[in-house]
């Protein structure tokens, strides 16, 4: 073997959090490129990159050093923080090594990890001071060598001598006392060894660097040193050996080889550390998970089924070869915990639903026989990969599931899995900017230069934006800027928690991978998901679904205020008034369905079936897509369906001979090729990552099994290349059914208990205002009452009372959650309060304050009393001072009663701005509701349904504006709108500004049509054609109309396209509305093709579609 030279032992990397540039795969690369033959990775107290670090080194042959520099009081100085390098010598060490960063990452901010502490741990590391911030060098540095001296015996109390080294670094801060570290290890019979530091790449990483560390500090940049390169960069072999031979540590150098030497460590990856299910004594899981699964089939299926039995006993035996009987036992015992504990749960995620295990153990809630879906694409015996079963719960019961897990198991045996956010395009030059000393409007407009796609890279941004180039040629300073946000691109910024990664072992976790503090009573692992699965541990997800909580409030709610339980499982799955929400697109509110785009699908398609909804859902996504129209066109029989061959009917029948999901791919494959299920699954895997020579191969044994069953060559060819054309678009038909059921229960409620399902979907919404006005003006169109919030009625959510929906207490912004509720409790007590006087003498006298009592005024919360809101609000601050005064001193409180002053109520004005302030939503009504009249005739929509790149049309009140001067000194106007559903911004260019300027004064409601675009913070905004009064425009519309009924044979082109050609041969002022009989749809036309009413027009418009289907409506 080659004798190995010097070796990098102190170098940190991107997981050093906003302390470095230095990526895994760029560190070990470079390090190879470099000459090195091993390599170090020590960030500070973590170990987030070690399983990356470790498989990159393995890949680039490289030997990786598996290390940590860890804050730990000082061994003179307790009160102070240092660093010490730690390396593991062996596996033993790596779980030292991971034992103590827990141990770090597990106090809080104000504890420390004292270094006597390391003694437990000592075994198997090797220690070596780190250079300028550690103790020992510190005290050097300051000219207190007894202190120092004290310091290493302190340390060799921690570590034998053969442990414990002295670092020796040539950078300028530090090397002056080189000589004094070598006179401590001669004296104390230890080491030096040559350190150097590494914290980025290349010396021009200093900048980036340096500008990454203000970023964390929160800090500007004094730009001056842009200019500068760094020392702390990764040298060459030949360059480092070379500077410390100069500076006389040859000895030291070499030591880094030799303690390179002795150490060994493999990381054990892709084990299989699935936990044991804990069973009574003489118990067995094989046996255990039987009994289960077939008295849970007698459950599912109570009448004797040979398909059920045969399937189950191919399931359990795959499940036993495999191993994963504990397993299916865990999760069926997690399942049972929630049933018991009455927590609803969603009725299958992902290819778990296939299965029938999962499903008679209660795990999933489809029959995979009746759907036809596929155990295979789940747990493939040819394909050994561990089961992963996703459950879902209501986002406000998660925190349950995950404490009985944790009570189960054990707290060092359960963990939470971190993410890191990462500098993604727009984050990296906003947090540069910031250091650069930009303002947030400087910053905004490099923001607004990269374009709003998903994902985009700087490098991309740039070339397709023309006004990211021109602001990055402007100036040097700018291109700076831009320069160093690509340098910090992609790094990661922060750890969190994943929103659903749970992981279980039956060994302490510790053991096996670092853990830190996570956001409750969980423990968070260091390594991030896919690191997690590599090691091999067990990852399950427990998914917070918002939608599961709306289900289960509005059952809660129908209960009680109908005395109905509604079983999920047993409602009608062809209910038609439930399949109607998904034709008309009534889906707000629904799982899955609520976008815009997807509303359109439903519109054209119609859904008939509960299949329909689940295709929807599977084709609704980029790829799929394209098949939508073909898809809509063959169920309605516009186009005919056709099969790659006839035999395939009974697998592609169910959508319409469109390939939708992989299980199709599946099914063609073992139906026509003659592969196993499992082989099946396997060509699919290959196809959807497009693994040529795996798909190439296959093909050949795709056409002879088709040959061997009777199919010629050319029709076994051609159905190959059709499922390799959809295989890549194909959808997981399991989790489409799943997620089917779940959006078909929402509907279900929408469409029978309206009044719960809203009040449970506002509950859902009581921090979203955006949300909210949705939700009510959908509840309003529905003739749903809503109530104000009541001091005396309301709960501190929604809630039903008598039939309508009562605002809770909790909506009210501006006051606290624990004033509410001990307003709550108060009033179950004490009974209900009077009046506003004996509500204030009730409460603690410390919420007397004007601005905690104003919102509950403002938001009609005392509306049930006397007093109207004005009233209420001008005798307020009179009506505490008395209170205060008076306390509870009887004779006091006669004397000093208090009085309500004479004051007008709210003008409508100003009580729908304070509706709109205290409680997110106009109550009372909105101002632009008097022109429902203008919105049918313009086919104006709402602001909650503008589109980015859309032109738009919107009807609403002004509710503030901004001018500002262009750079040639015309005005233009920013102008907030707003109507029942929402708010935008409208901007208003110098010559729209000044057409349209008179419109602008507040409060004003008007008529706007523009182009719809994306503000930087995501919000609405609309650029201005034009703007009308809307209130001149309901004046015209009491005019004729001419109402045209289009019926179902008469929706041919050339029937419409005559009947356009008519209208606009009698152009003039009256409108004309269409009305499509089958999709009973009403369009108004465009005013070019509004006509002056004549004999002669309406004779040809009857003769063309029917006297019965035309009729002009006189105005007033």
């Amino acid at each position: 073997m080659k004798k190995m030279s010097f070796v990098q032992l102190q170098v940190i990397s991107a997981y050093s959090l906003l302390k470095s540039t230095t990526s895994i795969e760029q560190l070990v690369i470079c390090a190879k490129k470099n000459g090195y033959k091993a390599i170090a990775l020590t960030d500070y107290n973590v170990l987030y990159g070690v399983v990356d670090f470790y498989k990159a080194c393995l890949k680039h042959e490289i030997k990786p050093i598996i290390g940590l520099t860890i804050e730990v009081t000082g061994a003179m100085h307790p009160e102070t923080t240092y660093p010490i390098v730690l390396l593991a010598k062996n596996y033993q060490g790596y779980q030292n090594l991971m034992a103590l960063s827990t141990k770090k990452m597990l106090v809080t901010d104000h504890q420390v990890l004292e270094y006597q502490l390391l003694k437990d741990y000592s075994e198997d590391l090797i220690a070596i001071t780190p250079g300028e911030t550690g103790e020992i060098e510190q005290a050097l540095l300051n000219h207190h060598l007894e202190d120092a001296q004290q310091m290493v015996s302190n340390w060799l109390a921690i570590f034998a001598k053969d442990q414990f080294y002295l670092g020796v670094q040539l950078h300028q801060t530090i090397r002056d006392i080189n000589e004094e570290l070598q006179g401590l290890a001669q004296q104390h019979q230890i080491k030096t060894v040559a350190m150097h530091d590494v914290r980025y790449l290349s010396p021009n990483d200093d900048f980036s660097t340096k500008v990454l560390r203000a970023v964390d500090e929160g800090i500007k940049l004094d730009l001056s040193i842009t200019s500068t390169s760094g020392p702390y960069y990764l040298p060459t072999v030949e360059t480092i050996e070379a500077k410390f031979s100069e500076a006389g540590l040859t000895e030291a150098a070499q030591e880094t080889e030799k303690i390179a030497n002795t150490i060994q460590v493999e990381i054990p990856l892709h084990q299989h550390l699935l936990p044991k299910f804990p069973l009574k004594e003489g118990q067995e899981t094989a046996g255990f998970l039987r009994e289960r699964c077939f008295e849970g089939l007698k459950k599912r299926v109570p009448a004797a089924d040979e398909r059920y039995q045969k399937q189950l006993e191919h399931e359990l035996t795959i499940i036993h070869k495999m191993g994963f009987e504990d397993y299916f036992l865990i999760v069926w015992d997690l399942m049972a915990y929630a049933h018991r504990s009455k927590i609803i749960t969603g009725a299958g995620r992902g290819s778990a639903a296939g299965s029938l295990v999962s499903y008679v153990l209660e795990i999933t809630d489809v029959d995979p026989i009746e759907f036809d879906l596929l155990f295979e694409r789940f747990l493939n015996e040819e394909r050994y990969t561990m089961p992963d079963i996703d459950l879902d719960f209501p986002d406000n019961r998660r925190e349950e599931m995950l404490q009985y897990v944790k009570n189960k198991y054990g707290q060092d045996h359960v963990a939470q899995i971190a993410t890191f956010g990462t500098l993604a395009a727009k984050m990296a030059l906003r947090d540069v900017a910031r250091v650069f000393g930009l303002n947030q409007n400087e910053a905004n407009v490099w923001s607004k230069a990269i374009p709003k796609v998903l994902g985009i890279t700087l490098e991309s941004a740039y070339k397709q934006s023309k006004s990211l180039q021109q602001l990055v040629a402007k100036n040097d300073k700018n291109k700076l800027l831009f320069d160093t946000a690509k340098r910090i691109e992609g790094l990661p910024r922060h750890i969190s928690t994943h929103a659903a990664g749970v992981v279980i072992s039956d060994q302490p976790l510790v053991s096996l991978i670092p853990l830190q503090l996570g956001s409750g009573e969980i423990h968070l692992t260091q390594y991030a998901m896919g690191n997690v699965e590599e090691i091999g541990l067990l990852k399950m997800d427990f998914l917070g679904l918002r939608n599961l909580q709306i289900l289960d409030n509005a059952i809660q709610l129908v209960k009680q205020e109908k005395g109905i339980v509604i079983d999920l499982h047993q409602i009608p799955m062809d209910d038609e008034e439930t399949l109607t929400i998904f034709r008309k697109a009534d889906t707000s509110g629904v799982f899955q369905f609520e976008s815009t785009g997807i509303k359109n699908v439903l519109r054209k398609l119609g859904p008939t079936s509960l299949e329909d909804i689940a295709a929807v859902n599977a084709l609704y996504r980029p790829g799929p897509m394209e098949q939508i129209d073909l898809f809509i066109d063959r169920k309605k029989g516009k186009v005919a369906i056709a099969y790659p061959d006839d035999s395939l009917k009974d697998i592609l029948g169910v959508t319409y001979g469109v390939m939708v999901y992989q299980e199709q791919v599946m099914q063609v494959a073992s139906k026509m090729g003659g592969f196993t299920l499992g082989q099946a699954d396997i060509l699919r895997r290959a196809m959807s990552k497009k693994e040529k020579s795996v798909i190439d191969r296959e093909r050949g044994h795709f056409i002879e099994g088709a040959l061997a069953k009777g199919y010629s060559e050319e029709t076994a060819a051609t159905v190959y290349q059709y499922i390799e054309r959809f295989a890549n678009y194909g959808f997981n038909r399991s989790h489409a059914v799943g997620y089917a059921f779940i959006a078909y229960q929402l509907a279900y409620l929408k469409a029978h208990y309206p009044h719960a399902f809203f009040a449970a979907l506002l509950n859902s919404a009581m921090n979203n205002p955006t949300k909210i006005k949705e939700y009510l003006l959908e509840a309003k169109k529905r003739k749903i009452d809503v109530f104000a919030p009541d001091i005396n009625k309301s709960f501190y959510v929604f809630s039903l009372k008598k039939g309508a929906i009562q605002f809770g207490l909790g909506s009210i912004k501006g006051v606290r959650r624990d004033m509410i509720l001990e307003v709550i409790r108060l009033r179950k007590e004490y009974g209900p309060y009077r009046d506003l006087i004996d509500f204030l003498r009730k409460i603690d006298p410390k919420w007397l304050k004007f601005e905690l009592i104003e919102p509950f005024i403002y938001a009609g919360a005392f509306d049930s009393f006397e007093y109207p809101r004005g009233v209420l609000i001008a005798s307020l601050e009179g009506i505490i001072d008395n209170i205060k005064i008076s306390g509870n001193n009887e004779t006091l409180i006669k004397s000093l009663e208090p009085k309500y002053e004479v004051a007008p109520d709210l003008t409508l004005d100003t009580r729908l701005e304070k509706e709109e302030e205290f409680l997110g939503a106009y109550l009372s009504g909105h101002p632009a509701e008097r022109f429902e009249n203008v919105r049918f005739l313009k086919q104006a929509g709402y602001i909650k349904d503008l589109q980015s790149n859309q032109l738009a049309k919107i009807i609403g009140a002004v509710k503030s504006s901004r001018l500002i001067r262009t750079k040639k000194g015309e005005q233009m106007a920013f102008v907030v709108i707003n109507d029942q559903s929402g708010e935008c911004s409208i901007t208003l260019f110098p010559k729209t500004y000044r057409q349209y300027a008179k419109y602008l004064e507040k409060n004003n409601i008007l008529y706007i049509e523009g182009k719809a675009e994306e503000g930087l913070q995501e919000e609405k905004q609309l650029i201005v054609n034009k703007i009308e009064d809307a209130s001149e425009l309901s004046k015209k519309s009491s005019f004729d109309k001419l109402f045209i009924r289009v019926q179902t044979d008469k929706e041919k082109t050339e029937t419409l396209t005559e009947m356009h050609q008519i209208l606009k041969a009698e152009t003039g002022n009256v409108p004309v509305i269409l009305y499509y009989v089958e999709s009973n749809k009403k369009i108004v036309l465009n005013d070019t093709e509004w006509v002056t009413i004549s004999e002669g027009l309406l004779s040809r418009l009857e003769e063309l579609l029917g006297k019965q289907n035309i009729v002009w409506q006189k105005g007033t």
